[in-house]
């Protein structure tokens, strides 16, 4: 038995977890039935241990984090996810459209801050087509000439590109043209059919999300991918979901981080559900590190599960905390998040080095700017 299983006593773990955790420190690729199994798990210390190998195989000691900003173009949205929070109609109390003058503003106002990254992801806009989101990235790109813009999900992709009659390769070409870098891993949710008809019936459905995906990556453009967990999905789902993200990564190598987005309740129609305990939460990170063992960063979003959780989290696989935000994005917040989600980068930091890990400022590629 590897010496790093002593600390947990190997009396204690069953023979098929001893299997699999001799896979994981050997560096073997684990299956979907060895996922499955740790999952099924109550060995929270042995799935800390195995997750940190596999994390420090990838990315050593650092942990990273950027100087980010959000834009968030509506929430208007003609999708009918029964878990949002955020989705309003037009007209109704609480909808925002910003104009590309507005959105231009932000952009101005934050890179002269200091940010290096911009996110941009909104409601799917029944009207707003390619070239409204080609001259947005165009005007963005004209005042931010060195910030990288990651932006749009697969979905919303998937509907500009309808709306404006042209194929999602047209579409993405055009985009990258005007200076889109980059896409975000939104939209995702959960790939089980059964389960995503009845939690999202109407929005991009799963083959074509992953589709979408590998065609960014053929052309180019990386992205990150996201899993929806602790609705009503089982742990067969979610293995299912981050098996077919590994077999997309095996083929184009194109998805730089993987973000496990906590289901929360506030003001959505599974407000009954009960929400996901911080001993899954940090379950559900391990495993997808052990299991995801070809995209090289897995990030936990502060936002949505608290700066306590997310430094948890490290200890867990996690090797990412996202960016200092400044309190630019309301999709978690409208949903029981951070009310007001910012950070400062000595706040970061500071939580890194709590727990003797390297603190490490990046690029949205994951060049390392600075070592703290």
């Amino acid at each position: 038995m590897n010496s790093e299983l002593l600390l947990i006593n190997p009396l204690h773990i069953s023979d098929e977890l001893k299997a699999i955790s001799s896979k994981v420190l050997s560096r073997q690729r684990i299956s979907s039935g060895d996922a499955l199994h740790l999952y099924q798990s109550n060995n929270l210390a042995l799935l800390g241990v195995l997750a940190t190998h596999a994390k420090q195989h990838l990315s050593g000691n650092y942990v990273y984090f950027n100087r980010n900003f959000h834009i968030e173009p509506t929430n208007i949205c003609i999708n009918h996810c029964k878990f949002c929070s955020y989705r309003r109609r037009k007209g109704q109390n609480g909808a925002w459209e910003c104009s590309i003058e507005e959105m231009v503003e932000d952009v101005k106002k934050f890179t002269a801050k200091g940010a290096t990254e911009v996110h941009i992801v909104g409601g799917v806009h029944p009207d707003r087509d390619i070239n409204f989101y080609t001259d947005l990235i165009t005007s963005i790109r004209k005042a931010g000439p060195k910030l990288n813009i990651k932006a749009f999900t697969a979905v919303e992709i998937d509907q500009m590109c309808e709306k404006g009659n042209i194929s999602i390769e047209e579409g993405l070409k055009r985009l990258k043209d005007a200076g889109l870098e980059s896409m975000p891993g939104g939209g995702a949710e959960i790939f089980d059919e059964e389960l995503r008809a009845k939690i999202c019936p109407d929005k991009t459905g799963s083959n074509e999300w992953l589709r979408i995906h590998a065609v960014a990556h053929k052309m180019g453009i990386p992205t990150n991918s996201t899993m929806l967990y602790g609705l009503l999905e089982n742990y067969e789902q979610r293995v299912d979901h981050l098996n077919r993200l590994r077999e997309l990564q095996d083929q184009t190598g194109g998805f730089n981080a993987f973000i496990p987005l906590k289901f929360r309740r506030e003001n959505n129609e599974y407000s009954k559900v009960k929400e996901s305990t911080l001993i899954e939460d940090l379950k559900n990170y391990a495993v997808s590190r052990i299991f995801l063992d070809n995209i090289p960063h897995l990030k936990a979003y502060w936002p949505m599960i608290g700066k306590q959780a997310a430094q948890l989290s490290l200890n867990f696989g996690v090797d990412d905390l996202d960016g200092t935000i400044d309190d630019t994005t309301k999709i978690y917040s409208m949903a029981g998040g951070d009310d007001k989600p910012t950070a400062s980068r000595e706040e970061l930091v500071a939580l890194i080095k709590e727990l003797n890990l390297v603190p490490a400022e990046r690029d949205t590629l994951y060049n390392i700017l600075q070592i703290w």
